[in-house]
């Protein structure tokens, strides 16, 4: 099992470790997981994400391979912007979704951490014969995320550069606490704030570093089950659960990543998807009855099985039981009524705008 550079320092704070995407990560620390959730939204978290790959790509021909490889019209991104968008098998199912940073001379791709090995495969794969080279930044650096809306205030004390200026998706290459830092505003908790590249050599000084100048903002580190329930409530697909080789964009009501007039894998059967219309959506539950709608629970209509739960929980900030589900596209109206399977008793549920908590950016 791999380990970020920050393992040692999540055991010294007393992190409970467990195991995810092949690495031992903290689900929690003692402050527990709705502390840290609560943190986020009125405040700020931090937390280590370097699981998640890093890759860069450059050469001549960097940009017109990106174009074919992922969805997102990247021909329209101006350096220093940032961009989430999605890679597609040739059937039109998802490989991973990503996110897209365009850094000097070179472009930085994001993936999923269980996906790492199979994304870097599958875009070797289809460099063919373009003048570009994938180059493998993972272990080179350290990634973590600062988010919550004192993020850029905590962040601003770390360096001269105007963190103001610094839109939503969009990055900077900058010196910050002494390091050389890409920081992009940008994040999957529904909140302001930054997601932080440095040197992993520098990976432990600088998060303590942030925990230090953060701690009077109310800064707290977080784990997994906060990034989970933050991300949740703001309806960010995870892959693997909204995302899957199984599932494709439409289908996750991710159109708006799609730009149709660019040629990219898995076009044509996409757009025979969009032509005839998805069979399945994605839909936000809110319980009637009392229960909480885990994932894999069959969702139900007039007795017979419509869908399947995606994800659901109990909202650490609205106090409902919530959850998202792919249903037949019949069911899929806000304000039907549908039943969540639990524990062989159907449980109402109610379809309810996503997303349950809108998102708050600069």
């Amino acid at each position: 099992m791999q380990r970020t550079p920050i393992y040692e320092a999540h055991l010294a704070m007393g992190g409970r470790m467990v195991e995810f995407a092949g690495y031992e990560l903290p689900v929690q620390y003692p402050t527990g997981p709705m502390a840290e959730h609560h943190a986020v939204r009125t405040a700020a978290g931090l937390f280590d994400i370097d699981h998640m790959g890093q890759f860069e790509l450059a050469g001549p021909d960097a940009e017109a391979c990106l174009q074919r490889l992922q969805v997102w019209d990247i021909g329209q991104m101006a350096q220093g912007e940032a961009h989430y968008s999605l890679l597609l098998y040739d059937d039109g199912t998802v490989v991973d979704d990503i996110f897209l940073y365009k850094l000097r001379g070179r472009w930085l791709v994001v993936v999923n951490a269980a996906n790492r090995a199979k994304d870097w495969e599958w875009i070797q794969i289809h460099l063919g014969n373009y003048d570009a080279a994938l180059i493998e930044r993972s272990d080179e650096l350290a990634m973590m995320a600062l988010q919550g809306p004192k993020a850029e205030a905590i962040l601003q004390k770390l360096t001269s550069y105007d963190l103001s200026s610094v839109a939503t998706r969009t990055a900077i290459e900058t010196e910050i606490g002494g390091h050389p830092v890409i920081a992009g505003r940008t994040g999957y908790t529904g909140e302001d704030g930054f997601e932080l590249y440095v040197p992993s050599e520098a990976a432990v000084s600088f998060w303590n570093l942030l925990l230090d100048v953060g701690k009077e903002d109310g800064l707290l580190a977080c784990g997994l089950a906060a990034r989970d329930s933050l991300r949740f409530e703001a309806c960010m697909p995870l892959y693997g659960h909204e995302l899957s080789a199984h599932i494709n964009p439409l289908e996750a009501r991710l159109g708006w990543t799609i730009s149709w007039e660019k040629p990219f894998i898995g076009r044509d059967a996409l757009l025979k998807v969009k032509v005839e219309h998805p069979e399945r959506l994605l839909v936000g539950l809110e319980m009637v009855d009392r229960a909480v709608p885990r994932e894999h629970y069959e969702v139900a209509a007039e007795g017979r099985v419509v869908g399947h739960v995606t994800s659901g929980m109990k909202s650490p900030t609205l106090d409902k039981f919530l959850a998202m589900a792919l249903v037949s596209s019949n069911y899929a109206a806000i304000g039907t009524e549908l039943d969540v399977i639990v524990r062989s008793q159907p449980k109402r549920a109610r379809v309810v705008k996503r997303p349950f908590y809108k998102p708050r950016y600069k």
